[in-house]
């Protein structure tokens, strides 16, 4: 057999090494911007959308500019303006990081009385539950949101205002942030409607870690035994959707109806998200009157979940959920622009609601037109997408249980939510890129004719998670770190956010308080009495020393904020 010789190796190469091609693998997780080990990343230019076409300025004629009173010279070209534009919006947004100020009246009397719960009207019955209308209270709407607050004479310097709870106290459903067709059992965990498909939220939203929560469908589709076993031609009881929903999602819509919302239908216990259901439970597995679905949610902590919006997520380096590391106390800057106002007698925050963005919309419904954006709205959504609101959650997903029986994992690598994922309505005095600390995923549920669920936001479930009873007997002894990690692992209950919520409401309002009288030369006034009282005891103070001085350059206390004068009327 004649033997084959191998070519003679050469002294110098025939062709140029080639880089190697990149996969969808490797693409899918390149950081979106480069990193510092490689700023000069080929991959991130060639995922950049193309540059939009330079459109050709037309020029008004002579007698145009002289009927506007324009000056030719003054006008300067399009470029300058634009960056002008650009980049005094771009100086609101970054420097400005306190929070908008008002020149208010002076709270009445009655203000500072706690808040009223709302003026329940019974209207129906089901079964043996009586549902109510609730009224005297305000309604969130498209664009605004509203929150109670109460005048308090300890915050001088916001005005005497600050933000409370109403009755019933703990975690239910949101009265203001539901849909006003909703009815409502007087505790706010049981809600039914005679209309078509309306959303209710709770009043506790997550945004790390791993929660779950109950809901029992009171009147739906009926049980087998109920229909199909005796006969009976009954009505249908309505039908019922439960998930979990951000606050940009329509409360007159299902949940699942947009891509704010994850939800299961009753109907053949199919998942459905951005209204595209689809098969997830087994042919005898939808749930029917008396069953209890439980939804658990896992989100990574907030230190990742702000990689991935800021483009610097990457799969290789960051390759667990980040809730078993220590961050620190340091948090990001939680900014409420948001002003009271009077309602029925009763005061209330209203600020701007984070709005759906274009984006997701155009993933819902693409568009036939081709757009400058197409080729990067036409990839799926991943943690490394072009367009920010697109990205989604590394290790997020959402677990659903039927009577204590864990049935599946309906949805994986859910939707980022902090901004600048979420803004709101382009309009005066919204500022894009902030958060206000209530921004996350809320337990959501929608009725249809006559369909009614109970929420159980725990700790007494009626079917315990599995995992949440696991470990029970740990006794805090020995490794401590070990038994952190056991218990940073086993989701919670919805219910227990709720404290945590009234904490961080509470210390939002004190930072906003010092930071106001920071600006009002609180600090500077202070510095002087401190100064004048050691003198008069212990002589001259050194004015070279750090005194409270420091602490107004780090507060940034010189820099006051403009105060917007607002004209309130009686409602």
């Amino acid at each position: 057999m004649a033997e084959i010789s191998s070519p003679r190796r050469s002294s110098t190469p025939s062709t140029v090494p080639q880089k190697r091609p990149l996969g969808l693998e490797d693409e899918q997780h390149t950081p979106a911007v480069p990193s510092p080990l490689n700023p000069d990343s080929a991959t991130s230019r060639a995922r950049r959308p193309p540059a939009p076409r330079e459109q050709r300025e037309k020029k008004e004629t002579l007698k145009k500019r002289e009927a506007k009173g324009v000056d030719s010279v003054r006008a300067g070209t399009p470029e300058s303006q634009g960056h002008g534009r650009k980049s005094k919006k771009t100086a609101d947004t970054t420097s400005n990081l306190s929070p908008i100020r008002y020149k208010l009246p002076l709270p009445k009397l009655n203000d500072f009385d706690p808040p009223k719960a709302p003026v329940f009207t019974p209207i129906l019955s089901r079964g043996n539950r009586q549902f109510y209308e609730s009224s005297e209270h305000v309604y969130n709407r498209k664009g605004f949101r509203y929150t109670h607050c109460i005048a308090d004479p300890t915050f001088p310097s916001s005005q005497y205002h600050r933000q409370s709870e109403t009755e019933p106290y703990g975690p239910r459903v949101n009265f203001e942030d539901s849909s006003s067709h909703i009815l409502f059992d007087q505790p706010g965990r049981s809600i039914t409607t005679e209309k078509g498909f309306r959303m209710a939220r709770a009043n506790v939203g997550v945004r790390e870690g791993k929660w779950y929560w109950e809901c029992k469908i009171l009147s739906g589709l009926k049980a087998v035994n109920q229909d199909t076993m005796n006969g009976d031609s009954k009505e249908p009881g309505g039908h019922v959707r439960i998930g979990w929903a951000r606050r940009e999602a329509s409360l007159d819509t299902p949940v699942g109806f947009d891509a704010y919302s994850y939800g299961l239908r009753d109907v053949a216990g199919q998942k459905v998200h951005m209204s595209r259901p689809k098969d997830f439970m087994s042919q005898g597995d939808e749930f029917r009157e008396g069953d209890v679905i439980g939804l658990e949610i896992n989100l990574p902590s907030l230190a990742l979940h702000r990689k991935v919006v800021e483009g610097s997520y990457n799969k290789a380096v960051d390759t667990a959920d980040g809730l078993d590391e220590q961050h620190g106390i340091e948090v990001s800057d939680t900014i409420r622009d948001r002003v009271p106002i009077r309602y029925k007698a009763q005061l209330y925050f209203e600020q701007f609601e984070y709005h759906p963005t274009k984006e997701l919309d155009e993933l819902m419904n693409p568009s036939p037109v081709i757009s400058n954006n197409a080729a990067a709205s036409t990839s799926a959504p991943n943690p490394n997408h072009p367009l920010v609101p697109l990205r989604t959650l590394p290790f997020s997903c959402i677990k659903v249980y039927k009577n204590g029986r864990y049935i599946g994992t309906p949805f994986t690598d859910l939707l980022s939510f902090l901004p600048p994922a979420s803004k709101p309505l382009t309009q005066p005095q919204a500022r894009d890129g902030l958060d206000d600390g209530m921004l996350g995923y809320f337990p959501a549920v929608s009725v249809f004719r006559g369909g009614a669920a109970e929420v159980n936001f725990g700790p007494d479930f009626w079917f315990p998670n599995p995992c949440m009873t696991a470990d029970e007997n740990v006794d805090g002894h020995g490794d401590g770190d070990a038994s952190a990690n056991r218990l940073a692992k086993k989701p919670r209950a919805v219910g227990e956010r709720y404290n945590e919520q009234v904490a961080e409401d509470i210390v939002y309002d004190l930072v906003d308080e010092v930071d106001f009288w920071t600006q009002d030369g609180g600090l500077r006034d202070a510095q002087k009495r401190l100064d004048d009282h050691a003198t008069s005891n212990v002589g001259a103070v050194d004015p070279g020393g750090p005194g409270l001085g420091a602490a107004v350059q780090v507060t940034g206390g010189e820099q006051a904020g403009e105060i917007k004068e607002v004209v309130q009327e009686e409602e």
